[in-house]
């Protein structure tokens, strides 16, 4: 989900109970994760940008290997050997709740009416070329945009979301779009929304059309991965 307080709705100094999966602000005293350990005994806290975790109210960081796959859910990671070798070999991953999916195969969480959306979004994830430049975050962390721009945004979440659709340690067999649709909200000014229908063949070209701008790309001249 979007990862903001579930009190505050501040995208601030986010932290995830690891026991209910609720999101609170801060952890020092007084701070919603806080009251949060102390009113229900909840103690293991993950700061979501940091992806350090924390037992409150001690307020102590956690050190312990066994939580890795929790980060690794939250941000995969590719290697240039591992995205060469995706179409070679067609090998069944096991989900923690004990569902077997083929990595790059698995559903997309209908939030509304944002399946217009998923189509176009999983069938992109298909096209080896702008799939394998989207996996490897390296290919566009230090593009620069003017100040204010929000356009980059779509490029951040569609490549987190490619990187979780072909993750090959996911806990579940799908994956939500919560963030990539909110980003698509914001930059299309609600022309394409969650909650309303929208025509997935409007919805490609302009998103398309954003991720070429956004990378750089003009109609006449450069050109993008995704142009």
């Amino acid at each position: 989900f979007e990862k903001l307080c579930s009190i505050s709705l501040s995208h601030i100094n986010v932290y995830a109970c690891l026991v209910c999966g609720k999101y609170f602000q801060g952890r020092g005293l007084k701070s919603h994760a806080y009251i949060h350990s102390v009113q229900l005994s909840h103690h293991v806290f993950l700061n979501l940008h940091t992806l350090k975790f924390y037992c409150l109210p001690d307020n102590y960081e956690i050190i312990d290997s066994s939580l890795e796959d929790i980060t690794y859910v939250l941000k995969p990671t590719f290697t240039a050997q591992h995205i060469a070798h995706l179409d070679k070999q067609a090998k069944l991953s096991r989900a923690y709740d004990g569902t077997t999916y083929l990595p790059g195969i698995v559903g997309l969480n209908n939030i509304k009416a944002n399946d217009y959306a998923n189509a176009v979004l999983q069938a992109l994830s298909n096209v080896p070329p702008l799939r394998n430049y989207f996996l490897e975050e390296e290919n566009y962390r230090r593009i620069q945009r003017p100040p204010g721009d929000i356009m980059f945004l779509l490029v951040q979440r569609f490549g987190e979301l490619m990187r979780k659709l072909w993750n090959p340690r996911n806990f579940k067999a799908h994956v939500s779009p919560h963030e990539m649709l909110q980003a698509v909200v914001l930059c299309s000014k609600k022309n394409f929304q969650i909650t309303k229908q929208g025509d997935g063949v409007e919805f490609l070209s302009w998103f398309l059309n954003a991720l070429h701008t956004a990378l750089g790309g003009t109609k006449r001249k450069k050109k993008s991965e995704s142009g």
